[in-house]
């Protein structure tokens, strides 16, 4: 398995595995052109943040995304950790865990992270389950919004 940081090339593998994630996560089915431009501005903007990919034999496995926040009181990013998608046949094989210490391993040569954030449904306990074997917990904070 080699995990790497996604690349132009990549961008309908991305696609899909976020239009996939859409669906079965929360029943939505996604712009593609709008969802295309979104993932094409983070390939191309490294400043907002980066892809990574598992790949094996060729083929894109698994992705995830890192965007990043300021933390003013910690003097670091906070990484993101979104549109986390594994192919189902692909799933609890660990390639989570090689993306998350990829991420991890990033942070690290940049100098660290405040720390490592990500959302999940309340209703998704196996991904809660993967998230906790990583030694991630449930954050102090509630989120609020508004569209």
């Amino acid at each position: 398995m080699i995990i790497r940081k996604g690349q132009t090339t990549d961008l309908q593998a991305l696609v899909n595995f976020n239009q996939a994630m859409a669906e079965e996560t929360e029943g939505l089915t996604l712009d593609s052109q709008v969802l295309s431009k979104g993932v094409n501005t983070l390939l191309t903007s490294p400043e907002k943040g980066f892809y990574l990919v598992a790949e094996m034999y060729g083929e894109i496995v698994g992705s995830l995304m890192v965007t990043f926040e300021w933390s003013d009181w910690r003097a670091k990013d906070y990484y993101w950790i979104q549109s986390v998608y594994i192919r189902p046949q692909n799933r609890r094989q660990g390639i989570y865990g090689k993306l998350y210490q990829a991420v991890k391993d990033i942070a690290a040569e940049n100098g660290g992270a405040a720390s490592f954030r990500l959302y999940v449904e309340k209703e998704n306990t196996n991904a809660q389950r993967t998230y906790s074997a990583q030694g991630m917990e449930q954050s102090y904070y509630l989120m609020y919004e508004q569209k």
